[in-house]
């Protein structure tokens, strides 16, 4: 597991300064920003159901990190957003799973987009994956880049608070729109 977390930190690091580089925005942001008490690994276990279209084994959600890096097993269940319709992502035991989660959003100015995934269960044998969330620091600020930002300046600490509290009152994560500079 410390493998799979030191080796997801390095990878996560690089694939942040790439996208930075492309923004043409500051690609130590990372560095000095996504700090290791805030970064982390979730280990998912999702046990057998009799009913799977009844019941999530993760309801559909936008990661609230900058970048996440999924290893998932051969049992599959996850599936992304794509054209307005849910689209199986097929299980690759050589592959990792790269999600843009909504600070990097927010940051690229809505450049990169955070992708809308959920699981489905399985009616007969149990799924596992292993998930590593690069993070900021709490008070790191997310500065939306660009003339005309779509998002207003925010902590981290800000947003992981907005969201727990939405969740709380609501039943679900709102997220971005929270902080949006546009009325819709």
């Amino acid at each position: 597991m410390e493998r799979f977390a030191s080796e997801s930190e390095a990878l996560a690091h690089t694939l942040a300064g790439v996208l930075a580089e492309k923004l043409e925005r500051k690609s130590n942001f990372f560095k000095e920003n996504c700090v290791r008490n805030t970064c982390y690994v979730r280990m998912n276990r999702y046990p057998p159901c009799p009913k799977p279209s009844e019941v999530y084994g993760l309801m559909p959600h936008t990661d609230s990190d900058f970048l996440t890096i999924l290893y998932q097993d051969q049992v599959g269940g996850l599936q992304l957003i794509k054209d307005n319709r849910w689209v199986a992502v097929k299980p690759n035991p050589r592959a990792l799973i790269i999600n843009i989660g909504d600070l990097f959003q927010a940051w690229s100015n809505g450049m990169y987009k955070s992708v809308e995934h959920r699981v489905m269960t399985n009616p007969t044998v149990e799924r596992f994956s292993t998930a590593y969330f690069l993070c900021p620091s709490y008070d790191a600020v997310i500065e939306c880049s660009g003339d005309c930002p779509s998002y207003r300046n925010f902590s981290f600490r800000e947003f992981r608070q907005q969201v727990q509290d939405d969740v709380k009152k609501l039943g679900y994560k709102v997220g971005l729109p929270r902080f949006s500079n546009h009325l819709y």
